[in-house]
């Protein structure tokens, strides 16, 4: 199979596409950042603790 045929998605972090990879093939429905560093730098949600407003 093409790489170009697999399934795509964007990263949150970063918003770059990456594509679907054979470690994620259990867990690709919850893949959100396309490497560890986007995950560890990703913006933090609005609805977090210790927010005060």
């Amino acid at each position: 199979m093409k790489k170009s045929d697999l399934p795509h998605k964007n990263c949150a972090c970063c918003g770059l596409p990456f594509a679907w990879r054979k470690k994620w093939a259990k867990v690709w429905d919850d893949v959100r950042y396309c490497s560890e560093r986007c995950r560890r730098t990703r913006t933090p949600t609005k609805s977090s603790k210790g927010s005060a407003a």
